[in-house]
């Protein structure tokens, strides 16, 4: 019996990326339960969430040392990870143990489609020679008819001896007859019962080919899922090993880092007393109110806040530490301006500041009001200069413990960090 010819197989590109659809089907289709794959949010969206959380934990870490913050940037990158690959780990398992089962039962599905189908072949075989038999009787009759049984039945009826022989000699006749058409009918039934089993035969073979083409689609998809957990449980291993290599790496700079802490809290105090300083001295001198008392700061750069003023919590040193000012992010080389009226007093590098400058501009309440403006990419004022309200002071950069071009805006009343939001526009433009 000629074969139909089964569908081509897909790439194994293809098979992979439609994994899922083919267990899912073939599950359908055979019975097997259907694999529940879990809901997956944009990876996209997953990202950007991740790099929000990147960017502030090195803000977080501005302060420490450089292989602190990679470190600790590496170990949490390697944390929110983790467990999206590890959800992908068990999906890809999960697959592969769908896959394998809806390949069983294709392949069973198979074997009983092929049984049936060498039954059909018997059946069709079978009927063929009933038809054979049929025709070769229906031949004899045709034979006996041409060789002249009939001039022998009517020469038989004219010759009868009485009415009973007669009546006994049709009656034989007609048994002749009947047979024939008997015969007949036989061939025509034996002829349909054989084209039935034919197309049942062509309709169990078509199923076996399915289902072994099924057979095989799920086995390419449960090796392209088993390739796929094995990628998967590789990028855990790398991402454990990552975290456990980060964690060993910031712990080695646990001392440097916090020394670079309380620098920098030594120099807060420094720039505290500086600015408590002047304001003593125009507070004895009954100096000029500061500018700004009768309305907001200019913003000093254009651009969008990046992170706020307050105690930020450092979870891989386990210490608190005042992030003292506003950050601003903006393109590195834009002129950053005086936020008010006043006079240099800090215009050079200072540590993890980097290029820095600070401005007095008076009293305002009793207290002294100062601001600073650290990690310039270059200044253009000088310590004693006077400087008017919105004038360039400087430039945007990214120097001393900084991670990117931004404006670290520090707002000090008689020297103590307060929120710079309070002093400047709403809509911070």
């Amino acid at each position: 019996m000629r074969r139909i010819r089964s569908r081509p197989r897909p790439s194994a590109e293809l098979v992979a990326r439609r994994a899922v659809v083919v267990v899912t089907v073939v599950g359908l289709v055979f019975g097997v339960p259907a694999y529940s794959t879990p809901g997956f949010t944009d990876p996209q969206d997953d990202r950007k969430k991740i790099d929000r959380e990147l960017a502030k934990a090195r803000s977080t870490l501005e302060s420490a040392t450089e292989r602190a913050q990679e470190a600790a940037v590496a170990h949490l990158d390697a944390s929110r990870r983790l467990p999206v690959a590890r959800e992908r780990l068990a999906e890809a398992r999960g697959l592969v143990a769908a896959a394998e089962v809806a390949a069983n039962r294709a392949r069973r599905q198979a074997d009983e489609a092929n049984r049936r189908l060498r039954a059909a072949d018997r059946a069709y075989r079978a009927a063929e020679e009933q038809v054979t038999v049929a025709r070769r009787q229906l031949g004899e009759f045709v034979s006996a008819a041409y060789r002249g049984s009939g001039a022998v039945a009517f020469t038989s009826l004219v010759t009868a001896e009485s009415p009973s022989d007669l009546a006994d000699r049709i009656a034989y006749l007609d048994d002749l007859a009947s047979d024939q058409r008997a015969a007949l009918d036989r061939v025509v039934e034996l002829r349909y019962a054989a084209k039935r089993k034919q197309n049942v035969a062509i309709l169990a073979m078509r199923r076996a080919d399915q289902a072994k083409q099924d057979a095989e689609d799920a086995l390419a998809a449960a090796r392209a899922a088993r390739d796929a957990a094995a990628r998967a449980e590789a990028s855990v291993l790398d991402l454990i090993d990552q975290r456990e290599s980060a964690s060993r790496t910031a712990e080695g700079e646990r001392a440097a880092s916090l020394e670079r802490y309380r620098e920098l809290g030594r120099e807060n105090a420094r720039v505290a007393a500086e600015v408590r300083v002047l304001a003593d001295r125009d507070r004895s001198d009954s100096g000029p109110a500061a500018a700004g008392t009768t309305g907001r700061f200019l913003m000093p750069v254009q651009g969008w806040k990046s992170s706020d003023f307050g105690q930020r919590w450092d979870p891989y040193y386990r210490v608190w530490q005042l992030h003292a000012g506003l950050d601003i992010a903006a393109p590195g080389g834009s002129p950053v301006r005086a936020a008010a009226a006043g006079q240099v007093f800090r215009a050079g590098w200072n540590g993890g500041y980097g290029r820095y400058t600070c401005l007095y501009h008076g009293l305002i309440d009793g207290s002294g009001l100062a601001t600073c403006y650290p990690h310039q990419s270059q200044i253009s004022v000088f310590p004693g200069q006077e400087v008017r309200q919105g004038e360039a002071i400087g430039s945007v950069g990214t120097t001393g413990a900084s991670t990117g071009h931004h404006l670290h805006l520090e707002v000090r009343l008689d020297g103590v960090p307060v929120n710079p939001l309070r002093w400047l526009p709403t809509c911070l433009c």
